[in-house]
């Protein structure tokens, strides 16, 4: 376990039960969410790459903009 994973750690166990209980639940959202995107990845580098290509298509076809940081 990383220094800071035990420093937070240490931080929530000062919490009440309650708080405790809704930032575990987050966090194992997180993780599975996680590992869905992971698999998901997994299963389709054919099509990842395709999209890959297209994306640079259209940014040497000049059909891309930048983000604007502001509008984010």
């Amino acid at each position: 376990m990383t220094e800071r994973l035990e420093q937070a750690i240490a931080q929530l166990r000062t919490l009440p039960t309650d708080k405790q209980d809704a930032i575990a639940t987050l966090i194992l959202e997180e993780l599975e969410e996680e590992q869905r995107w992971d698999e998901s990845f997994a299963r389709s580098p054919d099509l990842l790459a395709k999209l890959a290509a297209e994306a640079m298509a259209e940014y040497r076809a000049g059909k891309t903009q930048e983000l604007d940081p502001e509008t984010l």
